[in-house]
Order: structure tokens, then sequence, then C-alpha cells
């Protein structure tokens, strides 16, 4: 890699810069969708549909019985074409792409959808395994091929995907992939998953390590299509009593706002213990969202739910009016 490259990179990640100052006077973007000021607006994402059978099975289980009001589908794993499959004959729910630069398990594994992609690819044959990697090899134009090969290819199994997002938060490890991202949203009319760049937001992912510059909120502002207020990872918990009160005190916290809430539901079976240590987690969410308790507590919360297929629509009955 270049020494100017590598130094940008770095500076990406340690520089400190003052934030854009977010106009909120239009409210949460709960509001500007047309909810009521006070009112806290869910969506309960499963991630990770494609990458086994088992995922595959819990997201239909899911979607069928209108438990959760959205997924998305990594694109170069095994399952992913099953998971479209199940979409195409299902084609009101909202099955989106969860775009994928890294493969990070540590047996089962998956290349790009690419040709031609060298420095996607690490020294065994796979994506990197981690976002820091992906950030210090990969170069923009082969990324950019990449991620439209996961959207073409979704789009010739003949399916409109409802929304894009980001597995492991990658494309927001540089600017420059983040650009990409925002572009290929607005080119292929497929709503991004994409926060409001508001101070709190940016302290709060600046603290997981993200390198959300000023150059990055001042691109996140420009894009103007809908936007999450905030976003959040179902809990873990040391057992599956403890993991649903750890989620409910999640969703207590909420202020009012969009926001949406990310979890991985698999089946379990043995194939599913030898791909990932988080198999357990993983069964639990899988159990979670049909609990009649779990959907009592919405029911008392007064929650709200929604999709990126609904927001679109309400984005854009608001500008025709």
């Amino acid at each position: 890699m270049k020494i100017i490259r590598l130094l940008s990179l770095v500076l990406l990640f340690t520089l400190a810069c003052e934030e854009k100052v977010v106009d909120t006077s239009q409210g949460t973007w709960a509001e500007r969708l047309g909810y009521p000021a006070d009112r806290r607006v869910i969506i309960l994402h499963a991630d990770d549909s494609g990458m086994c059978a088992e995922a595959n099975e819990a997201l239909a289980a899911y979607m069928a019985n209108d438990y959760i009001q959205s997924s998305s589908v990594m694109m170069p794993c095994p399952y992913a074409e099953a998971a479209m499959a199940w979409y195409a004959q299902h084609p009101d729910k909202d099955i989106g792409l969860h775009l994928t630069l890294t493969s990070e398990w540590k047996s089962y594994r998956w290349p790009p959808v690419a040709e031609n992609v060298p420095t996607l690819i690490d020294p065994d044959g796979f994506m990197w395994r981690d976002v820091l990697s992906v950030v210090r090899h990969a170069d923009p134009a082969e990324v950019e091929a990449e991620l439209r090969a996961q959207i073409d290819k979704a789009l010739a199994l003949g399916v409109q995907p409802g929304h894009m997002d980001t597995h492991m938060g990658t494309v927001y490890g540089s600017l420059e992939f983040a650009a990409i991202y925002l572009k290929l949203a607005v080119e292929y009319d497929i709503p991004a998953m994409v926060l409001e760049f508001t101070p709190s937001i940016v302290q709060k992912f600046r603290g997981q390590g993200y390198p959300i510059t000023d150059e990055m909120t001042k691109a996140i502002a420009s894009y103007d299509l809908p936007k999450l207020d905030d976003f959040w990872a179902v809990p873990d918990g040391d057992s599956y009593e403890n993991k649903k009160q750890n989620f409910y005190a999640l969703i207590r916290s909420f202020p009012p706002g969009l926001h949406e809430i990310i979890f991985h539901p698999s089946v379990e079976t043995d194939n599913l213990k030898t791909i990932t240590n988080s198999w357990q987690q993983r069964v639990w969410e899988a159990r979670m969202f049909a609990d009649p308790e779990v959907l009592q507590f919405f029911q008392n919360e007064k929650i709200s739910f929604t999709n990126w297929k609904e927001m679109m629509r309400r984005h854009r009955g608001r500008d025709s009016g």
C-alpha cells in the first residue's frame, strides 16, 4: 500500500475533528415520516440471512408470521440464493442486502462475488476476517466492484432489495467506502442503513472505533433518503430469561425516534455450533420475538413498528405532498 494512502487511513481513525452541526429542527426521523413526536418506532432486523441454512429457517418463520419487520441477505454466502428464493415468493416483505466485505468465522468462510478483486482477498483465498484488515488492504475501486456485484446478483435473481446495510459496519471503516455505499444506494434507488449524525450519534460510534470524521458527517448529511435516529444490537444474556430482561431494559431506555435493532436468529443444529461460538445467543434470538411475553411487552410499551419499504413510502408521500 502506498505510504500516502496508509497515512490517510491512520488519520481517519485517529484525528479528532469538529462535528458538523446537524439541523434537528425537523425533529426525529420518526416525526419526519409522520409519526407522533413522542413515538418510539422500531425495526426488528435479522442480520446474516443467507449465511447458513439455520439462519434462513429462522428468517422464514419470523417473517412469515410478521414477528419481525426486516432482514438482509449476505450475497457471497452459500445460502444467499435460497434466502432470495424465499423473498421472491414473499415480495411484500422487506428483505435487503447485507453488503459483505468480511468473512469472519474460523472455518466457515466465503470469497467475494466479483471476479478480479485481489485486494479483497486474504492469504487463504477468502474475504478478510475483520474490518481493519479490509480498510488496510482493500482498493476502493475493488470495493465498489464487489458491492455492485452483490447488488447485481440479487437483481439477477428477480428480486428488488428493500434496503441495504453493511456487514460488521465495514463500509463505515473509511470515508471512501462510505461514499461508495451512499452512491450505490442512490444509483440503484435502494435505501441504505444510514443514521442521522447528530453529535451524540457521532460520539457513540467514534467510541466504538468508527472513523466518523467531519468529511463523513458531511457526506451523510447530503444523503437525502430516510435515515435512522439510532441503531442497536440485541444484548447478550447468560440465560434466555436474562437475555429478555436485558432486551427490555434496552427498549425502555429508548427516547422517541426511529430505531433499528439487529439480531442474528438461527435454529439450533450441530452444524451451527461448528460455525460460530455465538450459536446460543442466535438460538435464543430465534425464539425471543415469537415469545408471547415479548409480544405483550411491546404492546405494554406502546411500540410502533416499521420497515424500510414503509419508510420509503412515507418519505415519498411526504415529498409529493
